[in-house]
């Protein structure tokens, strides 16, 4: 039996050797001729797993370590008898890490309280969901779209894609990529879709680049019909629109899913599937160690800043979004390796707040947050 693995998985090398050959590839380089001999993969969204790659290979099982899993071809797989299986849900807290310190940025930036401001979070799954709870813990008022979720759940709690863009702010997508159908989310930020927005204050993606019409974007962005812009997803990627990431408040190399808790909850879903589905044995793994914050302590002073500036200094010391901006604005040819080689970032849970004077409200947001705090 033999496994080939995107050499960029983290923790799981030594995991499946005991049990199979492996052979450890850069994903983008993954071919059909790596797979002549190959019983299963695991992989990330830079193989793109289709009748071209897989016809003609003894593959049975793919597994990949992301959410989305538009990179596969499923219907082809299905056809071919190839099992597969993605990682629902793994990396939602970083993103979720992310989304918070890209709105406490943009309010300090901008001088815009958050709690004035309403967000529109379109895809209310793993993610989103998390989303939609910190916006409410950072005092945003919120209003969730899913269509899919709306017409199996019913209606209550969500409300339609016209009224996000007549009463929201700030807009975040959290959606699957769908080339069409009733759900089609391929290009759904287009020119209706910003004509329509009647506030855009601050337009945020983190889910797929092709989600958003990136000439549409721009153009809104140079005409000033959309204020400011977040973007970690990108069209063609890693060949981004240089003139996009210009107009961009913040643009990062589609890294919001790369804390280590959320590489590590990826690369375990991934070993318990193939685990599973060849009778290996480890159906239980999990990584025995991830690396610990440079600074797992954060000291913070309730009494030299407002306490919602408390709660965004706390997020801001776990994870700064504006380095990864400014790394991709210094070399934006250098996106896969920026991608690549990304430094430890570890989520909320990972950190305690020692802090002095902070309110009983600030320090309840914290926990909530996921914080654990000693006043």
């Amino acid at each position: 039996m033999k496994f080939a693995i995107d050499d960029k998985i983290p923790y799981i090398r030594g995991v499946l050797e005991p049990f199979a050959d492996v052979e450890y590839i850069p994903g983008s380089e993954i071919s059909r001729i790596n797979l002549l001999n190959v019983d299963g993969l695991i992989i990330r969204t830079r193989t793109r797993c289709d009748r071209h790659l897989l016809e003609g290979t003894p593959v049975k099982f793919i597994a990949t370590a992301t959410i989305g899993f538009d990179h596969i071809d499923t219907e082809y797989c299905q056809k071919a008898g190839i099992q597969w299986t993605n990682a629902p849900g793994c990396n939602a807290e970083s993103v979720n890490q992310y989304i918070a310190s890209a709105l406490s940025h943009w309010s300090v930036i901008r001088n815009i309280p958050l709690a004035n401001q309403t967000i529109g979070i379109i895809g209310v799954g793993n993610v989103g969901s998390k989303v939609a709870r910190t916006a409410k813990i950072l005092g945003l008022k919120v209003l969730l779209n899913d269509p899919p979720r709306a017409r199996k759940e019913g209606p209550k709690g969500f409300v339609k894609l016209e009224q996000i863009l007549e009463k929201a702010d700030i807009i975040s997508l959290h959606v699957p990529l769908y080339q069409g159908g009733i759900d089609k989310t391929y290009h759904l930020a287009d020119n209706e879709f910003i004509n329509k927005w009647k506030n855009p204050s601050l337009f945020i993606n983190t889910c797929r680049g092709e989600v958003m019409d990136t000439s549409a974007v721009k153009k809104k962005l140079v005409d000033g019909k959309i204020k400011d812009c977040i973007i970690d997803c990108w069209e063609n990627e890693p060949e981004i629109d240089a003139g996009l990431l210009d107009k961009c408040l913040i643009g990062t190399p589609h890294i919001a899913g790369y804390s280590r808790d959320g590489k590590a909850n990826g690369t375990a879903q991934c070993v318990q599937a193939i685990s599973r589905q060849f009778n290996l044995g480890p159906e239980s793994w999990y990584p025995g160690e991830i690396e610990q914050p440079h600074f797992p302590n954060i000291l913070l002073y309730g009494d030299s800043m407002d306490q919602e500036r408390v709660i965004y200094s706390a997020i801001q010391s776990t994870y700064a979004i504006q380095h990864d901006d400014e790394a991709l604005r210094s070399t934006p040819d250098s996106f896969e390796k920026l991608r690549g080689d990304y430094p430890v970032r570890r989520e909320f849970k990972a950190f305690t707040i020692k802090g002095m004077n902070i309110s009983h409200f600030a320090e309840e947001k914290l926990r909530q947050l996921g914080f654990k705090v000693k006043n």
